[in-house]
């Protein structure tokens, strides 16, 4: 079967920081792209639909791939209900969505879901492929039970890939941005023990391979969605100060990360993933930013 080079690609968390960055390479590229929204539809390239129900398979036919990013933020204090709102945003929806294209007549060749480098678990030092074990913590729990809602998929040869992903560096939204006016202030500072490594990925390339998986039939499965060379939390603390050319010398220990986002602080602050990309590697896919130096400068100092 030939692999896709333009075709109509169905789209959720359009809105997100993910979905926001794919949307115009894509369509830059020849693909045609159609937003599901939870919101009012807005123009012949959205579909209205509801995550906690299945839409109709007939507004889904026709499509060439799938691509769902849609799914609550995990940061802020994990509550009952914070919690309960970012497993069901991942797992029922891609549950729904999945249990649609399956059935609808005309399916898609390929459904890419998102998925997190959390579904490793906190794992110290340990090199991380996508070979290795999931492990214990509520996210690896949630990445677990999102990546089996969309098997289905591909039992029903729907070819699928789930996307592992680490930090995002960017400068339009996610951890860095939220990190950049303390960092600015001089007031910015290593997390912890800052040994916990951190697997992290320029935007740019995270698009990049996107689109290489779309154009790649043998990728499948999951795959880990970060740069060669993750650095440990002291290393990105430093290299971040050097790079805005300030201090960094005010550290957040550990108990007042825990006093200040509770169980979030464990599973995503302080939680060690020393991850590789292997399948991305192996697929030839060309990384632009493998130094995470080079990566924060061409973003910061555009």
């Amino acid at each position: 079967m030939a692999a896709l080079e333009s075709a109509r690609v169905l789209l959720t968390g359009s809105s997100g920081l993910l979905g926001t960055a794919l949307l115009a390479p894509l369509k830059s590229r020849g693909f045609e792209v159609t937003r599901l929204v939870r919101g009012r539809v807005s123009g012949e390239d959205q579909i209205h639909w509801d995550p906690t129900r299945p839409p109709s398979p007939e507004s889904l036919a026709g499509f060439d791939a799938v691509i769902h990013l849609a799914g609550e933020t995990v940061v802020g204090r994990w509550t009952a209900a914070k919690k309960t709102r970012i497993r069901d945003s991942r797992v029922t929806s891609t549950r729904n969505l999945v249990h649609a294209i399956t059935i609808a007549q005309d399916r898609p060749r390929v459904l890419i879901t998102a998925s997190a480098v959390g579904y490793y678990g906190d794992r110290n030092d340990e090199p991380l492929n996508e070979m290795s074990s999931s492990g214990t913590g509520f996210l690896a729990d949630v990445c677990r039970e999102w990546e089996a809602a969309a098997r289905p998929a591909a039992d029903a040869g729907i070819r699928t890939v789930q996307l592992r992903t680490g930090v995002v560096l960017s400068r339009e939204g996610g951890a860095l941005r939220k990190m950049l006016l303390p960092f600015r202030m001089g007031i910015g500072g290593r997390i912890g023990s800052g040994r916990q490594w951190m697997s992290w990925i320029h935007i740019h390339d995270w698009v990049g391979a996107v689109q290489h998986i779309l154009k790649n039939d043998l990728l499948q499965g999951p795959v880990n969605m970060i740069a060669p060379k993750p650095v440990t939390n002291l290393e990105f603390t430093k290299t971040l100060a050097s790079v805005l050319s300030r201090p960094a010398i005010f550290p957040v220990p550990s108990f007042a990360a825990k006093l200040a986002f509770g169980e979030m602080a464990e599973d995503v602050l302080l939680a060690s993933q020393r991850v590789e990309p292997a399948r991305l590697v192996t697929s030839g896919y060309p990384f632009q930013y493998s130094e995470l130096e080079k990566a924060l400068v061409a973003i910061l100092k555009a």
